[in-house]
């Protein structure tokens, strides 16, 4: 059994990540990149489906971890009672191929160990032919493209379709486990000195967590935000998954399982902001490039989300062989969401790029005419019903937050040419924006409740329009706003958290409720920010803060009964939202003011 979410630490080579849980198995591995099959699905079935664990033979007494400073070398102490062993964990810079690390040192006595290896390729349905190789140094497990190589001085023997070894590490001893990833078609890929390997991927991530510019409160856990963000890039194209992972549950036992391992574009401002505010304009600039990329072609082919290197085609389909997270299903693969019609998403790429611009990075040529005609066709289509920004499947409505992201997109086209003499239909734009803005205040608003809604005519609320003032639709001080906070406060907290839907929404009463939403209760505290409650946004920031697992980690969600993470993990709009919002309790009100104005 996997296991709890929080129980799990991340490595990656910022084209992949692995999932290494609090026992020393590695339970979710996707290789060579984070959208590739996984070898390692144990997360999602059994062990029997994939997983690399090295654990003490004998009776653990105690289990600590941490990462090594502002790294992703992750390091878990095993004690027992015949001494104490660490396993340090890690992925170096990818060079000519991948490879996992784990050192297993001796701390203290003599510690009996075992290691346990089930490779699975294509999401553990996938049985390799495993051999040694010509000169016996390393074992070779080969199936259909895919090759792993497994080096250590430690002997393995074959028990169950299981690679397995047992070994003793006394005080001051290390011994090394390497495991490289190659194309079956060529030759093995070359060993690697695993110190070395430790001496440079501590070098790197030390390298670049010292050009974090953020000195404000909670530094730690935003340079861990900031860390993981990296963690998820996929170095070769800028792209940012928004988890490595697929089908853990938003609801525990539940059927809301999705696949995160794609881009998402309504992250898009707030990841920017969130680097650039910290100092990271390489990173920025290279997420911007990706932008420009995947949404290039017609604007009304242009999809929420994409691949990591933009593909367009991201087919959903069910592994009906994995019994799911604790027995979560379906396991799904791919997202049949990249198809839906989202508003936002035009909103947010206006706002990314106008965002990107003021702060001076270095725009393509092509960026302002692919601006135009975004909005040429945004024009046509802004008044219809979507999705909205949490891709409900069914007849779409008239989503107040979609809505106000339309207005934003020729906000900030109107703010870009006023503020950088870009040529545009200026006049047409500003008829436009006022009779959207007039639009959402006249059919988004409920006089009677005094809030805005989740959509036209509906009572009931949701989440997303706490972004109303973050992205300049109304002041945070504006009654409007202060009514809506009210209202949110009433009908969408529990425990202290916010909800992503309305409680008084129907819902089916055999499953457990859905956890509270940590970037929204994150977006709460930014609107408190924005309406002059600093302290209530302190104890919201406190609270999410409160709920991350030992490393820093956080999931997309936090179940309060259970007080457990579920949803996709790590989850990058979760460690995105808390990096600006402690920007913006530390940097008056920066992120919040950027948008807002």
């Amino acid at each position: 059994m996997a296991c709890r979410i929080e129980d799990y630490g991340l490595i990656g080579d910022c084209e992949t990540a692995a999932l290494v849980g609090r026992d020393g198995s590695i339970d979710w591995l996707c290789w060579p990149s984070f959208d590739s099959d996984a070898c390692f699905a144990g997360l999602l079935g059994t062990s029997r489906q994939g997983r690399w664990q090295i654990a003490p033979a004998q009776e653990v007494t105690k289990t600590s971890r941490r990462y090594w400073d502002d790294t992703l070398i992750l390091e878990t102490r095993f004690e027992t009672a015949g001494g104490t062993v660490a396993v340090i964990d890690f992925m170096p810079p990818r060079g000519k191929a991948s490879d996992i690390v784990r050192l297993v040192r001796g701390i203290s006595g003599q510690v009996k160990l075992r290691m346990e290896m089930v490779i699975r390729f294509g999401f553990g349905t996938d049985i390799p032919w495993v051999k040694k190789s010509e000169d016996g140094s390393a074992l070779l497990a080969i199936c259909g493209p895919d090759l792993i190589v497994l080096r250590t001085e430690v002997q393995t023997r074959g028990e169950d379709m299981t690679t397995v070894a047992d070994f003793e590490v006394g005080e001051g001893e290390t011994v090394p486990f390497v495991l490289t990833y190659g194309p079956s078609h060529l030759d093995a890929p070359e060993p690697i000195d695993p110190l070395q390997a430790l001496q440079k991927t501590r070098d790197f991530w030390t390298e670049w967590s010292t050009r974090c510019t953020y000195q404000g409160c909670n530094r730690d856990l935003v340079m861990r935000s900031l860390i993981t963000l990296k963690a998820l890039t996929y170095g070769p194209t800028g792209g940012i998954v928004a988890a490595p992972t697929t089908s853990l549950p938003e609801i525990l036992g539940g059927p809301k399982n999705w696949d995160y391992r794609f881009c998402w574009l309504r992250d898009a401002t707030f990841t920017l902001l969130a680097l650039m505010n910290s100092g990271y304009t390489e990173e920025a600039s290279c997420w911007h490039g990706w932008l420009l990329r995947a949404v290039a072609g017609s604007p009304a082919d242009m999809q929420i989300m994409y691949g990591i290197r933009g593909q367009r085609r991201l087919l959903e389909w069910e592994a009906d062989w994995l019994q799911g997270y604790e027995g979560a299903q379906p396991v799904r693969i791919g997202n049949a969401a990249h198809a839906q019609l989202q508003l936002d998403v035009y909103g947010e790429l206006m706002d990314a790029f106008h965002q990107a611009r003021v702060a001076g990075l270095k725009l393509d040529e092509r960026n302002w005419n692919l601006e135009c005609k975004v909005l040429e066709h945004l024009a046509e289509i802004w008044d219809r019903p979507d999705s909205g920004i949490w891709e409900r499947r069914g007849d779409g409505k008239h989503y107040v937050s979609s809505k106000v992201m339309t207005w934003v997109a020729f906000d900030r086209a109107i703010k870009s040419v006023e503020k950088f003499g870009l040529e545009a239909p200026l006049e047409k734009w500003r008829t436009l924006r006022d009779t959207i803005h007039r639009d959402v205040c006249e059919k988004g608003f409920d006089r009677n409740l005094n809030t805005f809604v989740e959509s036209y005519g509906s009572p009931l609320l949701d989440a997303s329009i706490l972004l109303l003032p973050w992205v300049g639709f109304l002041p945070g001080n504006d009654p409007r706003v202060r009514g809506t906070l009210t209202a949110i406060e009433k009908h969408m907290m529990r425990d202290g958290f916010v909800m992503r839907h309305d409680s008084r929404e129907p819902r089916d009463r055999k499953l457990r409720p859905e956890g509270a939403f940590l970037a929204c209760t994150l977006w709460l505290a930014d609107a408190y920010v924005l309406a002059g409650e600093i302290d209530k946004a302190q104890t919201l920031f406190d609270r999410v803060v409160g709920v991350a697992n030992d490393l820093g980690l956080l999931a997309e969600e936090f179940d309060t009964a259970a007080r457990r993470q579920t949803g996709n993990f790590p989850q990058a709009l979760t460690h995105i939202a808390l990096i600006n919002t402690a920007h913006n309790l530390s940097d008056a009100r920066k992120p919040a003011m950027q948008r807002s104005k």
